[in-house]
């Protein structure tokens, strides 16, 4: 894992809804990439220093279904846009990681169409994967047909649009769907990439399984961990702080071998803010989030208390990926007392570096309250956390900090 990775925090951001773009391919260019150059110094400002970004690649519509891997889509800009804003980020510091949709693409993708011509058996057809006669959909979804990422001239292909864009300034890749095709299919993928550029970062989406033995096998150096982030609203709403135990628990082990990636949202998910029951909570994932071992991520807007639900349909992710004013002037001023969470919780991050690595216990849980040993070699960190309404001692529990609705008040 290269060496900068360890004091990144990342924004993670949707870009085409982020700006508004169309919903569907247009024949034309838009540039809007600047709209996103214009946040870096709020970034900044949060304490983080890396973004995220959700697909920028020519696509049909929300930007998983890829046209054109080596192309920025239209509704963003151009090669020039793209090249101004990862000047802009490393003037600043800030590093940037495109999301690699890899194991689709669009059905009017120029690979999905030879493959249909040329038929299964086919040179043409053994780039994509087949059920039948037919293209394969990814989960269901016939307008993602998968790629074979097993067929040397489809890793040629991915090592060929990964190598592109890392020439082209960017720090590393999140592997979407990485879970979809196998942990074995990216490591000479991977081990080819990392040839040419060992400082690049590797994200895979990794919903449920072993997340240590893919890392091991894939060659990545770090996978969502979808685990901790379902344990922490869960636990939270139910006030069972024994499930987070027991999640916290099985991190550790995790955090021995690799870094997580850790989050409580994401552009597929429920916000955190809307998720949770009762809103005062809300600072006590907040803390979870980034202060346990690990790469945190916030979700951008969930610094400021957005609220949205996702919901089945066509348009269920729109609540979750809404569009983000010009510049952050024009934020409304009801986020700032969670904007001011977050920006307390990452100056102690920043305090104590060690806390990306750290060795992590349970001393004592509760149904309501639990303190988290966090260790390292160069310091000692308790985090406790308070559901109830009271005050609560935890025993051999002295100086810690403390995170209870009372003294981290939203207003």
């Amino acid at each position: 894992m290269p060496g900068w990775a360890d004091s990144v925090i990342w924004w993670h951001c949707y870009p085409l809804r982020f700006v508004d773009a169309e919903r569907s391919a247009i024949d034309h260019v838009e540039h809007r990439l600047g709209r996103l150059a214009a946040w870096l110094d709020y970034v900044i400002s949060l304490g983080a220093n890396g973004m995220l970004l959700a697909p920028v690649f020519a696509s049909r519509g929300h930007g998983y279904d890829t046209l054109d891997h080596f192309r920025i889509d239209p509704r963003l800009g151009d090669d020039g846009d793209f090249d101004a804003l990862v000047a802009e980020a490393r003037r600043r510091g800030v590093r940037l990681l495109l999301d690699g949709v890899f194991n689709h693409v669009s059905e009017d993708h120029e690979i999905v169409r030879r493959a249909r011509e040329a038929g299964p058996g086919s040179e043409a057809g053994a780039w994509i994967r087949w059920v039948g006669e037919y293209p394969r959909g990814f989960e269901g979804n016939l307008d993602l047909v998968e790629l074979d990422l097993s067929h040397p001239p489809v890793q040629d292909y991915v090592v060929g649009v990964m190598s592109h864009w890392l020439d082209r300034g960017i720090d590393g890749w999140r592997l979407d769907a990485a879970y979809a095709p196998g942990p074995d299919v990216w490591r000479p993928i991977l081990d080819r990439v990392r040839a040419a550029h060992p400082d690049a970062w590797f994200l895979a989406e990794v919903i449920h399984g072993d997340y240590a033995d893919f890392v091991a096998r894939s060659g990545v150096d770090s996978v969502t961990q979808y685990e901790l982030w379902k344990a922490v609203w869960s636990s939270l709403n139910d006030h069972n702080l024994h499930e987070l135990a027991w999640t916290l628990t099985r991190h550790a082990r995790f955090a021995e071998t690799f870094r997580p990636f850790v989050f409580v949202g994401n552009h597929d998910t429920t916000r955190i803010a809307t998720t949770l029951h009762e809103p005062r909570h809300l600072p006590l994932a907040a803390a979870l989030l980034l202060l346990v071992p690990g790469v945190p991520a916030i979700y951008a807007g969930d610094e400021q208390g957005f609220t949205g639900e996702k919901t089945d349909g066509p348009s269920g992710d729109d609540a979750v990926r809404p569009p983000f004013p010009d510049s952050p002037a024009g934020l409304a001023p009801f986020g700032e007392p969670t904007f001011h969470v977050h920006q307390r919780l990452i100056h102690l991050r920043r305090t104590h570096p060690w806390l990306v690595s750290a060795r992590l216990s349970v001393r004592e849980v509760t149904n309501e309250t639990i303190a988290i040993d966090l260790v390292g070699d160069a310091g000692e960190l308790t985090l406790a956390l308070n559901l109830t309404d009271a005050a609560a001692e935890l025993p051999g529990v002295h100086g810690a900090l403390r995170v209870d609705a009372r003294d981290w008040a939203l207003g």
